[in-house]
């Protein structure tokens, strides 16, 4: 029989029309999905679940048939909604989703906030490493820790306010605005994807995100951001003699023309003297910044519960400056419990980063600056 062809001849016009108004609307924030209560109340109750089964979130056993857990475990809805956003590079996915209302965060249970996450006690946050992992689990893409991310310090951080770091451009400062960037910007093989549970918000902090596909088609101007002539200095979590600039230079835009990914840091690249670009590549980085600054989606204000799932390849994050510790209410200024979060960060293969992980442990990441290793 042959093939009625007669709506053939329309179909590529219409492609045309969707490429067009993909193009002319480009996605300028994050999808936004409201996890149902009969969905939050399921995964609330596989985390305890699983902590039953396997006691921590890094036993091997689990992390080793992670993606099969994934699969099987978590709401279809849910799961089918990652295994996409893992794979969709186009013109229309911003980069970052948002889960709102994701688990029931138990306030007694977890406690005062502590000083820093160096006093944090992992056994209270236990069930949210399971769920974060499942998340990963689904992209499908596995968790990895990075040595330069605090030693190591396992694969979920807790992202906490401390005094001592008021004004950094860390997860740990609260005083400055922490410029968006996508995370570990100075290393060639960064996080893939990151997840970012909101413990607590009681500041009501708006989280920053900025993707590169919020320019829409880019111009001739953004050609040279494909250019390999920028540095990136390794983060203000290093001292500073450890943090100045080293010769190693990348581009800012790579992949796909059309499409591209992007590797960019706004406070080391551009705010950091000791980053030492050439005026070449400081006026292109500024000139980038201008547009970039105007397209950063700054409207969404975390609750507890909440999850925000960003591909690192495609979608920088921040958040603005507060007081830690405070929030606003009838224009006073109130005590409340500080911010918490937790960070998971995961890649999609763990033989294409053997190169540059720990000899007996695939997820540990010992990648120092663009290649070098710890020693």
């Amino acid at each position: 029989m042959e093939p009625n062809t007669a709506n053939m001849p329309l179909m590529e016009p219409m492609h045309d029309v969707l490429l067009s108004v993909t193009r002319a609307y480009p996605p300028m924030a994050p999808l936004v999905i409201d996890i149902t209560p009969r969905e939050r109340a399921a995964l609330t109750k596989l985390g305890d679940m699983l902590a039953l089964a396997f006691g921590s979130y890094e036993n091997p056993a689990f992390i080793a048939e992670l993606h099969l857990h994934a699969f099987q475990l978590l709401p279809e809805r849910i799961s089918r909604i990652l295994s996409s956003f893992g794979t969709d590079f186009s013109a229309s996915q911003y980069g970052a989703i948002v889960l709102r209302g994701l688990v029931n965060v138990d306030q007694d249970q977890l406690g005062p906030t502590p000083p820093s996450y160096k006093q944090m006690d992992y056994t209270k946050i236990n069930r949210y490493g399971f769920i974060c992992a499942l998340l990963h689990g689904a992209v499908p893409s596995k968790p990895v820790q990075y040595y330069a991310q605090r030693k190591g310090g396992g694969l979920l951080h807790a992202i906490i306010p401390d005094e001592k770091m008021n004004f950094t451009q860390t997860g740990s400062g609260s005083r400055t605005d922490l410029f968006v960037h996508t995370e570990d910007a100075f290393l060639f093989n960064a996080a893939d994807f990151l997840s970012f549970l909101f413990l607590r918000n009681e500041e009501n902090v708006p989280s920053s995100l900025y993707s590169i596909r919020s320019h829409g088609m880019l111009g001739p101007e953004m050609e040279a951001l494909f250019q390999p002539i920028y540095k990136c200095p390794k983060d203000a979590n290093y001292d500073a003699d450890m943090a100045k600039g080293e010769e190693v230079t990348t581009p800012v835009l790579y992949g796909n023309r059309e499409n591209p990914f992007i590797r960019f840091d706004a406070a080391e690249q551009i705010y950091n003297e000791a980053a030492g670009q050439t005026p070449e590549a400081m006026a292109h980085l500024k000139h980038f910044w201008e547009e970039a600054r105007q397209l950063i989606y700054n409207d969404y204000i975390p609750e507890s519960g909440d999850l925000i799932f960003v591909n690192n390849h495609l979608c920088a994050h921040g958040r603005n400056a507060f007081v830690a510790g405070y929030r606003k209410e009838n224009d006073r200024m109130v005590k409340c419990e500080r911010r918490m979060m937790l960070r998971m960060m995961s890649k999609t293969s763990l033989i294409g980063i053997r190169g540059v992980t720990h000899a007996d442990d695939p997820y540990l990441i010992m990648e120092e600056h663009y290649g070098s290793l710890f020693k």
